[in-house]
């Protein structure tokens, strides 16, 4: 049986599923869906906002913070390698390298702190694509990630808010990322990135 990322037997799965293995022992996929969802909402209401610098150990913060109550392995890089459809994520040895390049570029760029909103949307639209393409987690790593931005983000000094764009939208922006198009994504933080904070009316 092959799971949604086409591993074959995942062993982060119930045998014989592709449901993940998971503290509430739910082995019904709608079910723990919403469980993971309404319990990651609740969590990310008790995340601190810190101030740089972000790393791939903060992000694993974020994950275990958001996952804690549902899954064992929360904040821990995956061990197996995914692919999702025709996308396949970086592999498992490559995951730290690979997302130590990417926090370096915005370590060098100062976190975007002080730049223009339209320089923000274009920096942080190619960051979050190639970051997505780490895919450091067995799941949850949008949500994660985009804790992550939300920090960035307000560290720059900009309101943020996802709730302008749908579920169906990131999808897209995230494959178009896959080809290095960050169109979409610029289109995604065009409309969740908000006026610099201080600034609101």
């Amino acid at each position: 049986m092959l799971d949604k990322y086409g591993t074959g037997q995942d062993p982060y799965c119930y045998p014989g599923s592709n449901t993940l293995r998971n503290r509430l022992n739910l082995q019904d996929d709608l079910l723990l869906i919403k469980a993971e969802r309404d319990l990651s909402e609740i969590a990310a209401e008790q995340i601190d906002f810190s101030l740089p610098p972000y790393d791939l150990s903060y992000l694993q913060q974020i994950h275990r913070s958001l996952f804690s109550d549902i899954y064992d392995w929360a904040g821990e890089l995956r061990t197996i390698d995914i692919s999702k459809g025709d996308t396949r994520f970086c592999s498992l040895t490559r995951i730290e390298p690979e997302a130590a390049k990417i926090f370096d570029i915005m370590a060098r760029k100062d976190w975007f702190e002080e730049w223009e909103r339209s320089e923000l949307i274009d920096a942080v639209a190619e960051q979050f694509g190639d970051l997505n393409m780490i895919h450091p987690f067995r799941e949850g790593n949008g949500r994660a990630q985009r804790v992550l931005f939300e920090h960035i983000i307000v560290n720059a000094g900009f309101t943020i808010s996802w709730w302008p764009v749908e579920e169906a939208e990131w999808m897209h922006a995230n494959i178009a990322a896959v080809i290095c198009d960050y169109g979409p994504l610029k289109t995604v933080f065009e409309k969740c990135i908000g006026e610099r904070i201080g600034e609101q009316n």
